[in-house]
């Protein structure tokens, strides 16, 4: 038997929208209000989902705690109030839309839990903008 369980994960961080190879009229143009030189910031809200068969001797697809804890050490910890732009390795030459921040998420988690489970992540920007990948 084949389920899904999913686990809610929250982090606030800062960043700006900008492409350095562009002009700043280019940048504005193209990231509006998002290109503040100052940073501006999101209540990210993330939704991991795993997908396994259930253990017959726990009940589990997966141990949420074990869940909860990879989130909070790989992602949480790692993003929470924090300038993505200059305070994170993951987005020094990255720009970190949300569609990068969610593939980034997915990196990092896929390489700490085991391939016989499928991984899914959304993150919400903002309570009516999400991102999910896979897609």
């Amino acid at each position: 038997m084949r389920v899904s369980v999913y686990r809610r994960g929250h982090f606030n961080a800062a960043h700006r929208l900008h492409n350095p190879t562009w002009s700043d009229e280019k940048n504005r143009d193209v990231f509006g209000l998002c290109n503040n030189a100052n940073y501006h910031g999101h209540n990210y809200e993330l939704e991991v989902k795993l997908t396994g068969v259930v253990d017959p001797e726990t009940g589990y697809v997966y141990d949420m705690k074990d869940l909860a804890d990879l989130i909070k050490a790989e992602v949480e910890d790692r993003f929470d109030h924090k300038n993505l732009n200059l305070d994170t390795i993951e987005f020094k030459t990255l720009i970190p839309s949300a569609e990068h921040i969610v593939f980034v998420i997915y990196n990092i988690l896929r390489s700490k839990i085991e391939d016989r489970f499928e991984l899914s992540i959304k993150l919400w920007e903002t309570p009516r903008n999400y991102v999910k990948y896979p897609a």
